[in-house]
């Protein structure tokens, strides 16, 4: 070998080492497997002697115990949040036309703020329901247990578990939520409602029966599904949609056995158990209606918004509206999503309360169930980042 050759070949590892030596103090490597450095401390809940952790706990400790501080929120969501779009989705939406569906865009601008979400998710029950891990051993309303062979006596009378073949064949789906606030009066957005692929209506405790025809200017005509509970259902026949679908969520074991007197034009023989009038008959067929998936009620309550765990159980403030439990089922579901009639404003008393009456916004009290004021924060980061898009600004 040529004493040339020789030198190169000692300098070579000389070189090579004494860059990585150098680099070492000034490049900050990361490696598979290694902890990223933090500049705040991370908070991590530990369970103390004799504490049992349910899985349910143990999947919102995850969430919180997330590194918190300067980036994110004990909810896990980014603190600094704004509607600009990252360069990777600017580069991927940036150029679509105003209009033009885009497919997985609230999901990846809801990852974009929350990256622990997860966008598969059914939106219904169907016969492999037994299958969901993360609801199977819950309660109503955050889960079904004690209630699978109700809910298979129901389901095999239903027959269907989805949107239907035109909607569920849709490559993209843009969705909206419509709420019953008075904010929706006088807006004459019914048209623009309309001209999403899937328009949800839902009736919650202060909304019994909120109607649509008469008020098509303002809430559209059209239906896709209205989302309710025994309390809430329409009880007058004639106000149902034709063509909607009737999607169930229960909120108490006794719900389900309310359904299946429906599925089956039972006679309901009692109402005891229910806290209002509920409806008698249910003017739909079997394969109009489904059972919302109640993973959605559980994630909105205890990933999202941070409302108490109770063990799992229904207790006081810790059950989202039903409003956005609608939202959480879209973001999973749909690739665009809208709402239109939400939020109570308490600083106008004399406004109405909802589109299709004139009792006044001074008429609400504080639900016992409810957090609206947590939910409304939750909400309003959605808004801010521009995951879900608030066409009456009553957010």
């Amino acid at each position: 070998m040529k004493s040339s050759h020789k030198l190169l070949f000692v300098l070579c590892p000389m070189l090579v080492l004494g860059f990585i030596y150098y680099s070492s103090g000034k490049l900050h490597l990361h490696v598979w497997g290694q902890k990223p450095q933090i500049d705040s401390e991370s908070t991590l809940i530990v369970p103390t002697k004799g504490q049992s952790t349910t899985e349910l706990e143990a999947d919102v400790a995850l969430t919180v115990g997330q590194i918190v501080g300067s980036v994110y929120d004990k909810q896990g969501f980014l603190l600094k949040l704004d509607g600009k779009l990252s360069a990777e989705l600017a580069y991927k939406y940036g150029n679509l036309s105003e209009g033009v569906c885009k497919p997985g865009y609230a999901a990846a601008k809801m990852t974009a703020i929350y990256p622990k979400f997860m966008k598969p998710a059914p939106m219904f029950l169907d016969r492999n329901f037994k299958r969901l891990a993360k609801v199977s051993s819950y309660l109503p309303p955050f889960g079904f247990k004690t209630q699978e062979t109700i809910i298979d006596i129901i389901l095999t009378a239903t027959k269907n578990y989805g949107l239907g073949q035109d909607v569920d064949g849709l490559i993209c789906k843009r969705c909206i939520i419509v709420g019953n606030g008075g904010i929706l009066a006088n807006k004459s957005l019914g048209s623009r409602i309309d001209d999403y692929d899937i328009v949800r209506f839902f009736s919650n405790r202060r909304l019994n029966e909120a109607p649509v025809t008469g008020f098509g200017k303002d809430v559209g005509t059209k239906t896709t599904m209205r989302i309710t509970y025994p309390e809430g259902a329409i009880q007058k026949p004639e106000r149902y949609e034709k063509d909607s679908l009737f999607v169930f969520s229960a909120f108490k074991p006794l719900d389900f056995k309310w359904l299946r007197q429906m599925v089956f034009r039972e006679k309901l023989r009692g109402t005891e158990g229910f806290w209002k009038s509920v409806a008698r008959y249910v003017p739909k067929e079997p394969t109009e209606m489904r059972i919302l998936n109640p993973y959605f009620i559980q994630e909105a309550a205890f990933q999202f918004i941070g409302l108490p765990l109770n063990n799992g159980l229904m207790g006081k403030g810790n059950i989202p509206t039903l409003g956005t439990v609608a939202i959480t089922m879209a973001l999973h579901n749909c690739d665009e999503v809208a709402v239109a009639g939400f939020g109570y404003d308490m600083n106008t008393p004399h406004a109405p309360l909802h589109y299709y009456e004139t009792v006044k916004m001074s008429a609400i009290k504080e639900s016992w169930t409810h957090n609206i004021s947590k939910e409304k924060e939750f909400l309003r980061k959605l808004v801010k980042a521009n995951v879900i898009t608030d066409l009456t600004n009553g957010i």
